[in-house]
């Protein structure tokens, strides 16, 4: 029997917690006010209208507004009171007035907010909250007599199901305004909405006035910019068009499917999905696709550059205007100068003169003005007699720019862009020799000082992981991130961009939530448990090195297995080595793209638990990234379909030219296998180029012969890929040419470790003189690239072409 006192004890304990409370369901009434904690919740549960305070809690602002009730993240979707936050919701009140508003009063029970509607009947009139997020103000009585909703009245976001259009008749339009900032979600300065001249576009604003992105017309099934909006994908929109209104609306295919489209504090417009696999928001598509491409982004005098996060930087001799804007998204006040200009055209003697600073490759700023003059000396001369000039450009005749410069952009190819010279305090530009000293001593100084931080900071580190190690034996799921199939669709776009592929399947470009780019790569041809796959995977996630590239989680739907990894913006290495229309190469960069190859194989080999050995050593599983540090890619994959599949690489086009003599015989493999790899491709990024190619006479070569002939003749030299010009270090070119000859020896015995490699490319041990492979002279000798060898485990015989690539 229940305790007589129990029901009034659990009464008063649970009043006494902060736990949000629900009044009349999902409706405000005149009896049923909406204050505090307190919130109401769409019948189905999908939304909730409530008191909210947004980023930052140390401001206490608090707004009304309405958010996802099944996401997990805090993520609005309409705000009422976006520009008069209130301090205390405690005493704050939502509530219908007499005259039948909903309106906000703050503690004060001043009214800071209100649907402003002629004098309606407030006896029967509720605010009632949908499961599509749409407010409602109706008659309680007559639910079909609506008075007002928040569909009318968007703030930055775009719900399925409610409109984004224009009245034809009254010219009012629902568009979207993005936040100020992260934390403030007061009206900040980009706007999408639809053209106001009645077509079918839509175009982002910047202030209300300037255009940067037109989403282009709608053909009856996407917008033509936008080729990822198609209509029998993952949304449905239409489009309606008659006397009194046009305007789209849309609805996801999935019905279960939880989206929305935003105006961002970026200056991009996002379409994203809640993936309940990862617990977070997937962007599906944005616009404009480069950040950049956004107008004044990073206000006056600040520079966007899509090479590194963050993208807005101040120029030379400017600094944020205000920092913690930045922090929050808002660059819109761009930077303030450090040192005013002197604004002289007068030598002073003390060098004071203003100057001019050189910035190469930039797009150059809007409202420019040109000038009509001789030359670039007179260009320059111009802007400086000009107090109000603060840059110049001389190409094919003289451009100046006065006051601040808006829209700069440093372009990702410094040759695509046009020199500018900013006009700087001559301070900012020291020339004299004594006070170059003084910075070298200065900085000497702080390098030193730094390094000794570092050495204490490695000290303690090192013990602090020491002990962590020994305590961390957490699950693979809290290691790596496990995905489902139908997440890593939409984050790939159902895989359409294909970044590669080999024997063990494709790579495919996608997009995480906070637009981390990733490469996901679905496997093919594995029959392994899902146990054993999944403790596999684990074993890979923890393996990390600076050369090898990082696991990010993985996918294991019954045959659908996919492995996601850390993107490589500048991709394989075959493509800068073999493609003619790619960039050069230089000798610094080959040497040190060898030396971390190696030690990224060198770990695996020799500082992992169990040696692992790649078994598919080339040029197209080194990737690169942004500062070309090479990454070691599918390493894990020997591991996962296991070591007998010499069937599978021995058929893999690419491939053969980099296989050991022992695969070929079918004898068992070493990680010495994948030395003899390494030296095959080691002896291509010597010569830039393929091992076995046809000339433009059509005959065949087999460029290791060559690579022998002339180690042992002392000419390595004539090695050298002909595009560098001779521009190499002689001692490291003859080092690396003598590890290519030693890693590709008959014998696997012969051949070094790949420790050992890393010691000689770091000149920690010297390197004789290799013998010559006996094996090479035999592919040599046949004229078609042809040679037969025996299978000695079965007694049959096979051919390779080793001018197959």
């Amino acid at each position: 029997m229940s305790h007589p006192l129990l029901f009034p004890f659990l009464f008063i304990f649970f009043s006494s917690l902060n736990i949000p409370r629900t009044f009349a369901a999902n409706s405000i009434s005149t009896n049923h006010p909406l204050s505090g904690n307190q919130t109401i919740i769409s019948q189905g549960g999908n939304f909730v209208l409530g008191f909210f305070q947004p980023g930052n809690k140390s401001n206490h602002n608090y707004y009304i507004g309405i958010w996802f009730k099944k996401v997990s993240q805090l993520t609005q979707v309409w705000v009422a009171n976006r520009e008069t936050p209130i301090s205390d919701p405690t005493s704050s009140e939502l509530r219908i007035s007499d005259d039948g508003n909903l309106v906000l009063l703050n503690q004060f029970k001043k009214q800071v907010w209100s649907t402003n509607l002629t004098s309606i009947a407030s006896n029967s009139t509720t605010a009632v909250i949908l499961d599509s997020g749409n407010l409602v103000l109706r008659d309680d009585s007559d639910p079909s007599k609506v008075f007002w909703q928040s569909f009318d009245h968007p703030t930055d976001t775009w719900l399925p199901g409610s409109k984004l259009g224009m009245n034809k008749v009254t010219g009012e339009r629902q568009h979207l305004t993005s936040w100020k900032n992260s934390d403030d979600p007061a009206p900040g300065i980009f706007s999408l909405e639809i053209d106001p001249n009645g077509s079918s576009q839509y175009f982002i604003l910047w202030k209300g006035t300037r255009q940067y992105w037109s989403s282009g017309y709608w053909n009856g099934h996407l917008f033509t910019a936008i080729p990822e909006m198609t209509s029998n994908y993952i949304y449905n929109f239409e489009y309606f068009s008659n006397a009194t209104e046009n305007y789209f609306t849309y609805s996801p295919i999935d019905e279960n499917m939880i989206s929305r489209l935003v105006m961002d504090v970026s200056g991009q417009v996002k379409e994203l999905t809640w993936l309940d696999g990862s617990q977070q928001w997937m962007l599906f598509w944005s616009e404009p696709k480069q950040q950049c491409d956004v107008y004044s982004l990073c206000g006056p005098f600040g520079s966007c550059t899509e090479k590194s996060l963050p993208f807005c930087s101040c120029v030379k001799g400017f600094s944020e205007a205000s920092p913690s804007n930045w922090n929050l998204g808002d660059q819109s006040q761009g930077c303030v100068r450090n040192t005013p200009l002197q604004c002289s055209t007068k030598t002073s003697g003390r060098g004071d003169k203003d100057k001019f600073f050189i910035m190469p490759g930039m797009r150059l700023p809007v409202n420019n003005h040109s000038v009509a003059v001789a030359g670039s000396e007179d260009c320059e001369l111009a802007c400086l007699n000009n107090c109000s000039c603060t840059a110049y450009s001389y190409s094919n005749g003289c451009t100046v720019w006065y006051g601040d410069l808006l829209n700069l952009q440093q372009q990702p190819d410094g040759s695509a862009g046009e020199t500018l010279y900013l006009r700087l305090a001559a301070s900012e530009l020291p020339n004299s020799k004594s006070r170059k000293r003084r910075f070298v001593g200065v900085g000497v100084g702080v390098a030193v000082g730094v390094l000794a931080l570092f050495a204490i900071a490695f000290i303690l580190i090192s013990v602090h992981q020491r002990r962590r190690m020994i305590a961390t034996t957490k699950a693979m799921e809290n290691n790596l991130v496990l995905f489902k199939y139908g997440d890593l669709q939409r984050i790939t776009k159902n895989f359409s961009e294909k970044l590669g592929g080999g024997a063990f399947g494709s790579v495919f470009k996608g997009l995480l939530p906070d637009s981390t780019v990733i490469a996901a790569k679905k496997l093919e041809g594995l029959h392994q448990g899902e146990k054993q796959f999944r403790t596999e995977v684990s074993t890979i996630g923890k393996i990390q090195h600076v050369n090898l590239v990082r696991l990010r989680g993985f996918c294991s739907e019954g045959t659908k297995r996919l492995l996601v990894y850390d993107y490589m913006p500048n991709g394989s290495l075959d493509t800068k080595l073999f493609r003619s229309n790619s960039m050069v190469l230089d000798w610094k960069t080959r040497y040190q793209i060898a030396l971390g190859a190696a030690r990224g194989l060198a770990y695996l080999h020799e500082k992992c638990r169990e040696c692992i050995i790649h078994c598919d050593i080339k040029p197209e599983n080194i990737l690169l990234d942004a500062s070309f540090v090479p990454k070691l890619a599918d390493f894990g994959l020997a591991k996962l379909v296991g070591r007998d599949f010499s069937r599978v690489l021995t058929t893999m086009r690419g491939t053969r030219g980099y296989l050991a003599p022992e695969w070929i015989f079918g004898l068992p493999i070493t990680s010495k296998a994948d030395v003899y790899s390494y030296g095959m491709m080691l002896l291509e990024i010597i010569s830039g180029r393929r091992n076995a190619e046809q000339s433009e006479e059509g005959k065949k070569t087999f460029f290791p012969v060559l690579a022998v002939n002339k180690v042992t003749e002392g000419d390595v030299l004539s090695l050298l890929d002909h595009k560098l010009n001779g521009d190499a270090d002689l001692e490291e070119l003859d080092r690396v040419c003598k590890v290519a000859c030693w890693c590709i020896q008959d014998n696997e015995f012969h051949r070094p470790s790949m420790g050992q490699v890393v010691q000689i490319l770091e000149c920690a041990i010297e390197v004789n003189m290799p013998p010559i492979p006996r094996s090479l002279y035999a592919l040599a000798e046949n004229s078609e690239g042809l040679v037969f060898y025996s299978d000695l485990s079965s007694g049959q015989s096979f051919q390779i072409n080793v001018n197959q690539n």
